[in-house]
């Protein structure tokens, strides 16, 4: 039998524990090709160094287990008795007295009811090295990307025909999120940032009943999930006309997104990455607009390993794939920001992303 769990297992032993849990979330879905919901009811999956691994999990969703051919023993429960039994029992089948768990997903009652059952049990937060095993992607995972993309700048280049002094962030949200489907969207990566005029300087806004006027700039950050992955992707445009100004930090920022696609690539650090990008926007006289760093991750979650910033020195792998999305922002004003997908590569990178980065006028 081919051990799917064979590098779980080694980074256990790495680790220095017995085993590893895993929870519903982004690296269950890698290891199992499936989608378990989260809710009041604990699904766990424990994988020790040696042997067959375990799980608990509701017995309503026993039909859809069976689907993933565990290998190992389940322990069900039923609403009405509980999981505290089903925990014993896992106790006693899988003794253990050390364990890592996913820090950022798993549940604090999930936690408790694994202490409740291993008394003395040392629970370490390996949320870092897990995740870690998604870092380099797969060509199928490439290919999933790269579909979440097509579908996104498509739906954007459709809605961008519609776009008007008048139109409503509203009116643009709602029509990009019914191209994404349009467009074979499994569903969005996040809720769409649509934001004019002064709203754009927000680096995470929500979209207002509020008319673009003239002059706007409108800020579209955005993406469809496909095949488990997610998009993420953002241009800044203006509605009616562009000032002067408009024209002169919309091409800093375009010069700091070009900085990034020159310097990416395998075994160059994210805080190499970060020093250049941002080092574009620094040397201009917009300095004081920077309110973050170049990128991050991108996979099955939106934010995810590399984190692309000064004083991440970790070496950025061939495989990887990050966001460049340098930006600046005047409150009170507008902000731009220019966000392309790279896939890192040995002998430099690749931009999933394609859509024109040339300041556009609506309208």
């Amino acid at each position: 039998m081919t051990d799917r769990y064979s590098e779980h297992r080694a980074l256990a032993r790495d680790l220095g524990v017995e085993a590893l849990a895993l929870v519903p979330g982004p690296n269950f879905e890698r290891l199992y090709d499936a989608h378990f919901s989260t809710s009041e009811r604990p699904t766990l999956v424990v994988i020790p160094t040696e042997g067959a691994p375990a799980a608990i999990v509701p017995n309503l969703e026993l039909s859809s287990w069976a689907a993933l051919e565990f290998e190992g023993e389940v322990f069900d429960w039923r609403d009405q008795d509980g999981y505290a039994d089903a925990f014993a029992a896992l106790a006693r089948h899988l003794p253990m007295a050390s364990l890592a768990v996913e820090g950022q997903v798993m549940r604090v009652f999930v936690h408790h009811a694994l202490v409740a059952a291993y008394p003395g049990l040392a629970v370490h937060d390996a949320e870092s090295a897990i995740s870690g095993l998604r870092l380099v992607k797969t060509d199928a995972e490439i290919a999933a990307l790269e579909e979440a993309i097509r579908i996104s700048e498509t739906a954007l280049g459709e809605v961008l025909e519609t776009v008007r002094v008048g139109t409503t962030e509203k009116d643009v949200e709602r029509r990009l999120v019914a191209a994404l489907f349009a467009h074979g969207a499994e569903g969005s990566a996040f809720g769409p940032l649509v934001a004019s005029g002064a709203h754009s300087a927000n680096a995470h806004a929500i979209a207002r009943d509020e008319a673009i006027e003239d002059g706007d700039a409108l800020l579209i950050d955005f993406g469809a999930r496909w095949g488990g992955f997610a998009a993420d992707i953002t241009r800044t445009f203006f509605v009616g006309s562009a000032s002067d100004e408009a024209h002169e930090v919309y091409e800093t920022v375009r010069a700091a997104n070009a900085r990034g696609h020159e310097v990416a690539r395998a075994g160059v650090t994210a805080h190499e990455i970060d020093d250049a990008v941002i080092g574009v926007l620094e040397a201009s006289r917009f300095a004081d607009r920077i309110r973050t760093k170049t990128g991050h991750g991108l996979g099955r979650e939106v934010h995810e390993a590399p984190y692309i910033m000064r004083g991440n020195h970790a070496a950025v792998p061939a495989g990887a794939v990050f966001t460049n999305e340098p930006g600046l922002y005047a409150a009170g004003r507008f902000g731009v920001r220019i966000e392309d997908d790279i896939l890192v590569t040995e002998t430099g990178n690749r931009s999933l992303t394609t859509f024109p980065r040339e300041l556009r006028i609506l309208g």
